[in-house]
């Protein structure tokens, strides 16, 4: 670590130092092991005919930022990879130029990389070397956020699922030696990946976070200490590392690291005024080594289900980034660009353990650059005018936006229910019911059964923990085993209510079945640790229900190959579905629609009830229209193909009448109930 520099000297010494910095840095030799296509960009001066060549260097000197020796304003933003389709991460990318934006800031979702522990994932949406080479060659530089902990509005705040599993459990965030020697061989495999890529040797990356807004989570600085040590043996000392932390005091003295060793920024609200805070933030860094720089500048906010869909206004918005700019602040827009949460990967919030909040399919965010990226709004127009005063070049011309096109109707048929399935085969058995991730599920719904004795006037059911959602239904086993189940009520994580089960009049034994929906893991706060199914005993009229078989339902997430069975089509009982729409019985239906000029479209659930949706095994994520306030989802070009498409969805609750979907042109955020809860901002 480096030591922290005594600067208590003359401004003569200062000028001559910085001078003699300037001096040797451009005669720094060059790296001479890079690859030609990542070799350094060079300057050729003529002069006595001698060759002089700039290192490519970026650092922090006199409260500001360097690059090859020239002061630097970051003017930056969000654009996650894996919010967005690779074949659309260029598109995007010069969107956010268009914009005026001259550094990209991504986090790095261990999850996404590892969803099995020893399976590691760099294809695809997860080809991160791929990003990171489209922005050096659109001339972007790189913020990179590797984590372990990102937060992001993503499950479980990055963490793989799998760390759950843990006998005993482990502490995440901290300097618990299990949970780091996890975090070692995570980091031994993707810093290695992304070395060559720093900006000292000829690639993007400018500066790589540690951790995430700890100051906001605990003050462990062993943990600090060790992560610091672990990027620096992968990256060396030349790549500048930051924290970035809530812009008071307590955040501040939590989460950053004294000396020069890491930079520390700050976030805050929009509307606060930023140079008080940029004061605070000097005092957690060395002298000088302190420019004001907001890291998250929220250019919108996030939203739950069952909130009005947040939006900020564009010239309150543009404003107060100009009141940083005009003052040489350097900003990162949180987000440019916002994308959307495909497959099961969007997380959730919770203030206390029962006041559970799932995150939207949408991650539009109100950002500049809309979900299906637009560049034609209030806010893109307004951010983009403050962005040309100060840029250093003249901005690109703003691209149009991409064709999106309604391809109108999909009349679906029920393919079949949820409940088809045989119980026997693939089922574990467990005397108490047990997690979603000790069964091996660990995204989007498993299935709990087990059996009792129905009393004549009926029985109450309760779940004390279950994460997130229980749908309950009760079927007779001796006459007809083929019945179809009884839909007898939901109980809900956030107001968890007993539910009665009726008197089914069976001879014999009753089927108890609980469809238990995983809608996210917390990502941010003190319940991070949030595993997921039923997590404690079932009672039934007050005693404790034994003797249970779990089914995981394998629907694919994000990237994941397609599953064949997403139908259950090995397992579909031939029985005949009785004429009319059972309320509340989980089945799935599919649907085909032409396609003849491929662009991005939106499905409308409108009239549907809950679940999750496919096109062409790609997961685009869940609907709940019913809950709003997202009403259509966001199908990106690159997921469908000429000719036939399919559309496949898992409806939990109630179809739409006629079981149509319509393929549209447009968001729509105005679903759910008049009772929205209003986002406070």
């Amino acid at each position: 670590m480096a030591k922290r520099r005594n600067l208590k000297k003359t401004s003569t010494i200062v000028i001559f130092l910085l001078c003699l910095l300037a001096f040797t840095t451009v005669f720094a030799p060059l790296p001479s092991t890079l690859p030609n296509s990542l070799k350094p960009y060079k300057h050729h001066h003529h002069h006595h005919h001698h060759q002089l060549v700039t290192a490519r260097k970026f650092e922090i000197a006199n409260d500001m930022f360097w690059k090859d020796s020239e002061p630097f304003r970051i003017i930056g933003g969000d654009l996650h990879y894996f919010r967005t389709l690779p074949q659309y991460w260029e598109d995007r990318l010069l969107r956010a130029k268009a914009l005026g934006l001259n550094a990209i800031q991504t986090y790095v979702p261990w999850n996404l990389h590892e969803p099995k522990e020893g399976q590691l994932d760099f294809d695809g949406i997860a080809d991160i070397l791929s990003f990171l080479d489209l922005c050096h060659k659109l001339d972007l530089l790189v913020m990179l956020r590797p984590g372990p902990y990102i937060c992001a509005e993503w499950d479980f705040g990055g963490f793989p699922a799998w760390l759950l599993t843990k006998e005993p459990a482990i502490t995440l965030r901290s300097s618990d030696p299990r949970y780091l020697a996890l975090v070692d061989s995570w980091w031994g495999v993707l810093l290695p990946k992304i070395a060559h890529l720093l900006y000292h040797k000829g690639g993007p990356i400018i500066m790589v976070q540690i951790e995430n807004e700890f100051g906001s989570y605990g003050d462990d600085k062993d943990y600090l200490h060790h992560l610091i040590n672990l990027a620096r043996s992968h990256l060396g000392d030349d790549i500048i590392l930051y924290t970035t932390d809530g812009g008071t005091t307590y955040t501040l003295a939590r989460g950053t690291i004294q000396g020069d060793a890491v930079f520390s920024a700050v976030d805050f609200s929009t509307g606060e005024d930023p140079w008080p805070i940029f004061k605070i933030q000097k005092l957690f860094n060395a002298p000088g080594k302190s420019p004001p720089l907001s890291a998250e500048f929220y250019t919108g906010w996030l939203t739950h289900w069952g909130e009005s869909i947040a939006k900020t206004d564009a010239t309150s918005t543009a404003s107060a980034l100009e009141n940083i700019l005009s003052k040489n602040g350097s900003a990162v827009l949180y987000m440019a660009h916002g994308g959307t949460n495909f497959g099961f990967y969007s997380g959730a919030n919770a203030a206390e353990e029962s006041q559970y909040d799932a995150d939207l399919t949408s991650y539009d965010y109100d950002a500049p650059i809309s979900e299906s990226g637009d560049v034609d709004g209030a806010k893109f127009k307004a951010l983009r005018g403050v962005i040309a005063k100060y840029s250093a070049t003249s901005l690109p011309p703003v691209p149009l936006n991409n064709k999106k096109t309604g391809y109108g109707r999909i009349q679906l048929e029920k393919t079949s229910a949820l409940f088809d399935v045989d119980l026997s085969t693939k089922a574990i058995e467990s005397e108490n019911p047990i997690s979603m991730e000790a069964a091996g599920q660990m995204f989007g719904f498993l299935l709990y059964a087990s059996e009792y004795t129905a009393k004549g006037k009926g029985s109450t059911l309760s779940i004390p923990k279950v994460h997130d959602r229980a749908q309950v239904y009760v079927t007779c086993l001796s006459e007809d085993k083929r019945g179809k189940p009884h839909y007898v009520g939901t109980i809900n994580r956030w107001s968890n209510k007993p539910v009665n089960l009726p008197n089914a009049e069976c001879s014999s034994t009753t089927r108890l079945l609980i469809l238990v929906e995983n809608m996210g893991r917390i990502n941010y706060g003190q319940y991070l640790f949030d595993s997921k199914g039923i997590l404690s005993a079932v009672y039934l009229d007050g005693k404790p229900l034994l003797n249970w078989k779990m089914l995981p339902i394998p629907l694919s997430n994000l990237n994941e190959a397609p599953k064949n069975n997403l139908s259950f089509n090995n397992s579909v009982s031939a029985r005949k579905t009785r004429p009319g729409l059972s309320i509340k019985e989980p089945a799935f239906y599919s649907g085909n629609f032409i396609v003849d000029k491929v662009t991005d479209t939106y499905m409308s659930f409108n009239g549907w009830g809950k679940g999750v949706a496919f096109v062409n095994n790609f997961n685009i994520g869940r609907y709940w229209p019913s809950f709003g306030p997202q009403c259509n989802l966001y199908v990106p070009a690159p997921v469908l193909r000429p000719g036939n498409n399919v559309l496949v969805i898992l409806e939990l609750e109630r179809p739409e009448p006629k079981l149509v979907v319509n393929s549209v042109d447009r968001s729509d955020f105005t679903c759910g109930s008049n009772n929205l809860k209003l986002r406070q901002l």
